[in-house]
Parts: structure tokens; sequence; C-alpha cells
């Protein structure tokens, strides 16, 4: 079986790399991806070989004009390749293209926000949610009840639970606590909320802490680079969450994906999203997770840290997240 998987984000790489890995054993991939965020540089990181087709659009304009430009150059890159099926997360191009192909789409998503849901939703195959997206949601954006399947727990598990093992706390003794941030996703078509809201944030964290920034493209690269912000290290290239997982004391997240990774594994985080949240993340902080503290304060975060300590990872989210990979598997090879 020829399956393409389209790359869209850097979050996704996580996502699908030990799929990819078991199923190129039987199966040939073909992988495609935009030069967004961090996308090619964890794809090199992760030895996955790739074709860039197209571009990021950042703006919303210039989104609503790439979007069919970009469907057009994939279809043309695959239209030869003889694909049998597709799979993407958060993709809006992939089922799109998939049906101009002809080819059976498997299209997954986990924000229920995101305006893109529509066209891909209409245009897929097959539907995969989590568990917890509400039928409301999903009707509002035109997913059919013919088409959906849910799986168990949240995305993060579905490749946390095979992460897990190399990710616990180094327990080295430190002489300053770690604190990570993930700065807010500026260029999203579903962010509409501040930019550059964590300047005074980091500045009175970097005074206690070791902070360490993961920027999302090389805007925010240069905005905290700035000198004001001395003292705090800027992640310029790729980070794997290996290298993140077992520093990291505290995680403040003004995004999503890299907040939940971290609730599930039992960091102590703190999510900072400026927009209403997700299903996902309401299911999360239902759990106890993590807490969402969207006007947080340098004195509150260090306040959090002195009070919350790292727990074991969440064994409940691990397991739904391991069968939640096999359904994928499952629906991927044998529909």
């Amino acid at each position: 079986m020829r399956i393409w998987l389209e790359i869209s984000n850097s979050p996704h790489i996580n996502l699908f790399a030990g799929i990819i890995g078991e199923l190129a054993r039987s199966h040939e991939i073909v992988v495609t991806a935009r030069p967004l965020a961090n996308t090619l540089q964890l794809l090199e990181l992760h030895g996955i070989r790739h074709t860039v087709v197209g571009s990021h659009y950042g703006g919303r304009l210039a989104k609503a004009w790439g979007y069919p430009v970009r469907v057009w150059q994939l279809r043309d890159f695959l239209r030869d390749k003889a694909i049998d099926v597709a799979l993407s997360q958060s993709s809006f191009h992939s089922p799109v293209v998939a049906r101009l192909l002809g080819v059976r789409s498997i299209y997954m998503n986990d924000n229920e926000h995101a305006l893109g849901n529509v066209p891909a939703f209409v245009a897929a195959s097959m539907i995969l949610v989590p568990e917890c997206l509400t039928e409301a949601n999903l009707r509002r954006q035109f997913a059919s009840r013919r088409k959906l399947r849910r799986y168990p727990g949240v995305k993060e598990g579905i490749y946390l639970h095979r992460l897990e093992p190399r990710l616990r706390a180094n327990g080295h003794r430190k002489l300053r606590p770690s604190i990570y941030v993930r700065p807010e996703p500026r260029t999203a078509q579903y962010y509409n909320g501040s930019v550059n809201f964590l300047d005074e944030l980091l500045i009175g964290l970097a005074r206690e802490a070791q902070v360490t920034l993961l920027p999302r493209d090389r805007v925010q690269v240069e905005h905290y680079g700035q000198p004001r912000f001395e003292g705090i290290r800027v992640v310029a290239g790729a980070l794997d969450i290996g290298e993140i997982a077992p520093d990291c004391d505290l995680f403040i997240g003004a995004g999503g994906t890299m907040t939940r990774e971290m609730a599930v594994l039992g960091v102590p985080t703190i999510s900072v999203y400026q927009e209403k949240l997700l299903d996902v993340d309401r299911y999360l902080m239902a759990r106890e997770a993590f807490v969402h503290r969207p006007a947080l304060t340098a004195a509150e975060a260090l306040r959090h840290l002195e009070r919350a300590h790292r727990r074991p990872p969440n064994r409940e989210l691990l397991e739904k997240g391991r069968l939640a990979c096999e359904l994928i598997k499952s629906e991927l090879l044998h529909a």
C-alpha cells in the first residue's frame, strides 16, 4: 500500500513519527510538508524523508489566497504517485487533494475552532477526533456522523505512550529551577489573541529561574533576542520533547499541543492561552492535568512552582493513546 502523510505543522511530527516507522516496514510512505515553524528542522531531526510542497501563507488574506494554490501544488506532485490512502492531522489541504485524486482520506483534528475544518470535514472519507469533542461543535463545521470516528483520550497520548520511558525527569540537582515557555501561535487562523503579551512575565521569571523560550518562528526569535530579555535562553532551532520534558520544572504554554504534552507527562503546567479553550483542554483540566491562567504574573507562576510537584505520567491517558494509535493503523490499512 502507498500511504500519503501530509505534515502541515511541527507538532504533527511526533504524532506520526512512530506510525511512519511501523508502516514503512511493509508499506511505501510518501511524506509532504510545508515550511511552517520548526516543521522541516524536526523532520530532519527525526530522519523522516519528505518533500516540501508549497509555502506557508501568514496573514488571513494570504491564507485564503494560498489555500487553493497549495491544494493544486499537492495535487500536481501526487498525481503520478498512485496513492492508496491519505492521512493527516489538521491539514486542511490533504482531504481536498485526496478527493481530487479519487483517493480515500483519513482526517484527524482536535481543534474545533479551526475554520479549515469545514472543507476538510466535507472532503474527508473518514474523520477521527478525540472522544471529548462535542457533537454541537462537530455539526457546526459540517462533520458528517457517517464519517465520524472517535478515539480514546487526547492526540498527545497517541505518541507519548511510546516516548514516555525516555522523558522522565533526570533527577539532577539544580541551582535554579527550569521554566520552559511556549509563546502564542500568532499566525494561526484560529488565533485572535494578544501578541508578545508574555514579555513582562518572562522578565520577572528570569530573575528567579532559568527560563527557556521555545519560539515558533523567526519573528519571535528576533523579538525575544532583544537586550531586555538578557538571561533568557531562546532556542532558535528545533528542540525535541526528549530534551525538554526531563529538564522542565514548570511549563507555561500560550498554545495547545506542547502544553498538553507536558500536562500528560505530569510536568507542572500552566496554560496562558488567550483564546477560548478547546474541548480537549477542558477535558484535561477536568482531570487536574494543568491550570489555565491567561493573566499570569511572574509572582503567581513562582508560587505555583513552589507548590507544584512533578507527578508520574498519566497512565490512563497513555493507555488510551496506545489504543488510539492502534485504531488509526486499523482504519488506515483495513477500511
